[in-house]
């Protein structure tokens, strides 16, 4: 079962199986948006490589990743 995603998150594709384009495996991205639906969710995705591209979900699988340390120095 996914975590519950919010705006703001980072997330990092695992698998995107019914798009004819889909974005890569291991793309990571900011969820800019969470709309929930009745037995699915459309999340809305600001992608790193600068594609846009929303995530249905199921049967689209992310997972949340933390966001880089920051730099100390």
């Amino acid at each position: 079962m996914q975590t519950k995603l919010k705006a703001g998150d980072r997330v990092r594709l695992v698998s995107m199986t019914d798009d004819p384009d889909p974005i890569p495996a291991g793309t990571t991205g900011t969820v800019a948006g969470v709309y929930p639906q009745r037995g699915w969710t459309q999340v809305d995705v600001d992608w790193d490589n600068d594609r846009s591209l929303m995530l249905s979900i199921p049967p689209d699988v992310v997972e949340r990743v933390s966001p880089p340390a920051a730099d100390t120095q």
